[in-house]
């Protein structure tokens, strides 16, 4: 038995353990969490903003598994316009290495998306999209702080691109928008399916400032532990700064506005967000296991958000975005 042959069955046996363990929802410290995991649901989100034009176009796809084939939720909203165009498609795969993922088939509507770009044809919006500065995560846990490695949680969250560049057309009813050089926002959030409610929160126009700002909530599931968790994302120039449990991070979301704070003894962030058109984009919600989207999500593609940074007690960014996204939602009956 050669060495190269043991060097090969154990890097065969790690990788087992390690797709078994990441089966669970959860990842291994300086893991990668874009492929899919292989949990119920499987989502990625894009945001892309040109703040001259004061457009915001939002698009979502989610794999969701189902023993009679795997589906796909996709949408596409945009601002102005109060534009959404959502579909479930069938022929939903994913692929680990590299990321990707593909949904659908002509004429009902595919998704074809990768690290590098996106491409979605849905009803009478296209969209053909190239991504461009790549942005690396820097922590050794995923957006959920700590909670990123803990498994059989029922919801993770992971904001891979806190900034970059999109640049392609999106196709609205006739009508074509041309990006160059947008600003780009994408996240990740998989488990069982969509918490009971939820709440967050997405800007990066901040006037000059080199900022993109993340928070994302809901109520946290493990077991009969029941418990809302809120968690804060920033990029500030080259520095990224996560506050999650066990930092406080407390969150008041209601009539439209949304108030978090959170706390540690190095740094102190306060996101006050507000929307002041009252008519929200709604975005679909997977049900995994009943094979159908709900309409239970509301989206604002254009409130305003004010970030305040302190370390160490001390401002070192105060501004406010009037292009933000702003999200409540609850599954039916909650």
């Amino acid at each position: 038995m050669t060495a190269a042959y043991l060097r090969w069955a154990a890097e065969g046996v790690a990788k087992r353990m390690v797709d078994a363990y990441r089966s669970t929802g959860a990842d291994l410290p300086f893991g990668n969490p874009l492929p899919s995991h292989g949990c119920a649901m499987e989502g990625w989100f894009w945001r892309l903003t040109d703040s001259v034009l004061g457009r915001v176009v939002v698009s979502l796809c989610s794999v969701n598994r189902h023993p009679e084939g795997n589906w796909a939720t996709v949408a596409v909203a945009v601002h102005p316009g109060g534009i959404v165009h959502s579909a479930a498609l069938d022929g939903a795969e994913t692929e680990s290495a590299p990321f990707s993922v593909h949904a659908g088939t002509d004429p009902a509507g595919h998704l074809v998306a990768d690290t590098d770009g996106l491409q979605i044809d849905l009803d009478d919006i296209q969209l053909n999209l190239r991504f461009a500065d790549p942005f690396k995560w820097p922590k050794a846990f995923g957006g959920g702080g700590l909670f990123s490695s803990v498994p059989f949680l029922s919801q993770y969250w992971h904001p891979y691109r806190l900034g970059g560049k999109a640049s392609g057309t999106v196709t609205v009813s006739g009508e074509t928008w041309s990006f160059d050089t947008a600003e780009l926002y994408a996240e990740r959030n998989w488990g069982a399916g969509f918490p009971e409610r939820w709440w967050w929160g997405q800007a990066h126009d901040f006037d000059d400032a080199d900022i993109s700002v993340a928070f994302s909530g809901g109520l946290l599931q493990l077991g009969p532990i029941r418990h809302d968790v809120t968690g804060v994302a920033v990029r500030l120039g080259s520095e990224v700064i996560r506050l999650t449990p066990p930092a406080l991070v407390r969150s008041q979301v209601g009539d439209g506005r949304w108030r978090v704070r959170a706390f540690t003894p190095l740094y102190q962030i306060a996101l006050d967000g507000d929307a002041p058109d009252r008519h929200p984009h709604v975005l679909p919600v997977p049900l995994p296991a009943e094979r159908r989207n709900v309409d239970t999500d509301f989206e604002h593609l254009a409130g305003r958000l004010r970030c305040t940074v302190r370390k160490f007690g001390r401002v070192v960014f105060d501004g406010t975005s009037e292009l933000a996204g702003l999200e409540i939602g609850s599954r039916p009956g909650r």
